[in-house]
């Protein structure tokens, strides 16, 4: 998300860095450019008006025109009114009183249900215990979806029938979270291909029945401004508590995230970042804006470290490598701890001044996944001592790994070369530090 507005921006931010002072003609020019990248990434002109009429105000005044650093003061402002216009701060789940229920709403073809196993999945891992209902009679396997990806969290599913009326399963569900002592219970509702009477009319029943702690929107990003529009409806006519984007990996330009807040009033709470189940990020506008910017968003990649990798095996790890026993199996495991974050090009994004270069990095996911191959095709002996790896154990890793000897050379060379590198580390004192740094811990 916001691919071209970032890359938009760094073009701005590029030619009014090197100049020692800034006029307020720069500023004013700057500011054209920045319109024109808000607008071409689909944000709502109302909000592009507020935003750089207060950008403006700021920027041409004594605080930066006359400051020793007015660039990175211009910088500053632009990433303030960006937190502010994606919504100051993270906004949390209300998840009381008990059972707290979640009624889920939105278009069909949003993502609807795969969210609300994605947010049960997501509540299970922070200690609650939800419950899944659908009360979606009408598009054909809804209810059987949801069950299916029920039991694959292992969270538990009311049975319902499409004969049923969405208020009686809707009636049952809540009696079975507070008999099996549910603290959360979360309804997916139906959802039509445009808005209509009906729909709304279904929901506001379900709302008043159900007295939801939240009534949470499921919108897709890919509808650009669409997104907002339909938003703002469900807001005028059942009220919103906040909104979870999806589909926001295939959003190259974000104009729905920038706009949705500010045109509703509502706080986007979640993004849906990919098809996988823990594809749910918590909303934080400051750090969105930092990856809007340009200056990364370590934060986020330290909690989905922390989230990925077992903290005991990390330290495993740790105390073998101080000890110069790290060996190829603990490169596996590295390697497939790593994959559970992302891909390395996904994960390289969150880093400061990376974002838009990503591309041009030499990166070939294709090379890890052949020394994930190359590592398996050898035997666990062959995997704690490399050094007994001879030329017929080659010939027999490259035919089972469907590589070639040079491949096998290639990563028994590089791992090698790891080892020496960490020799160095440790004789430094430095590796402990290093390694608690990257999981934050």
């Amino acid at each position: 998300m916001f691919e071209s507005l970032s890359e938009r921006l760094e073009k701005v931010f590029s030619g009014l860095k090197d100049k020692g002072k800034l006029s307020s003609e720069d500023i004013k020019k700057g500011l054209r450019e920045i319109k024109l990248a808000l607008l071409e990434a689909d944000v709502n002109y109302k909000v592009v008006k507020n935003f750089l009429s207060k950008v403006e105000i700021r920027a041409t005044s004594a605080e930066v025109l006359e400051s020793l650093t007015p660039f990175q003061q211009l910088v500053k402002i632009v990433y303030d009114e960006l937190v502010e216009t994606l919504g100051s701060k993270a906004q949390g789940l209300v998840l009381h009183p008990k059972p707290a229920i979640l009624l889920l709403a939105g278009l069909q073809g949003s993502g609807k249900t795969t969210t609300a196993a994605k947010l049960a999945f997501y509540l299970k891992r922070k200690g609650h215990h939800p419950l899944l209902v659908s009360t979606d009679v009408y598009r054909p396997a809804a209810i059987e979806q949801l069950k299916v990806l029920s039991q694959k969290i292992d969270l538990p599913f009311v049975e319902a029938s499409t004969e049923e009326k969405p208020l009686e399963i809707a009636k049952r569900a809540l009696a079975m979270a507070k008999e099996q002592k549910r603290d959360v219970l979360i309804v997916d509702t139906a959802g039509r291909l445009h808005i209509d009477e009906a729909l709304m009319e279904e929901l506001k029943t379900l709302k008043e029945f159900l007295k939801p702690s939240e009534v949470l929107l499921v919108a897709d990003a890919m509808m650009g401004q669409d997104a907002v529009n339909v938003a703002q409806t469900f807001q005028e006519q059942i009220g919103l508590t906040g909104i979870i984007l999806t589909k926001v990996e295939g959003d190259a330009r974000g104009g729905a995230a920038l706009s949705l807040r500010e045109v509703t009033g509502c706080p986007i709470k979640f993004l849906g970042t990919g098809e996988k189940i823990e594809a749910l990020e918590v909303f934080h506008p400051d750090r969105l804006a930092s990856r809007i910017l340009g200056m990364g968003d370590i934060l986020t990649l330290i909690e989905r470290a922390q989230e990925t990798f077992d903290l005991k095996k990390a330290k495993d790890l740790e105390k073998k490598i101080k000890k110069l026993q790290f060996d190829l199996e603990d490169l596996l495991e590295q390697f497939q701890q790593i994959k559970k974050m992302g891909s390395v090009k996904e994960v390289l994004k969150f880093l400061p001044g990376i974002g838009q270069k990503i591309d041009k990095l030499p990166i070939d996911e294709r090379e890890i996944i052949k020394m994930e191959a190359i590592i398996k095709s050898m035997t666990p002996q062959e995997r704690r001592n490399p050094h007994i790896i001879n030329a017929s154990r080659k010939r027999r890793i490259a035919k089972g790994s469907g590589t070639t000897i040079q491949d096998v050379n290639k990563l028994l060379k590089s791992f090698e070369e790891m080892k020496t590198l960490m020799k160095q580390f440790k004789n430094q004192g430095k590796m402990q530090g290093l390694f608690r740094r990257f999981l934050g811990v």
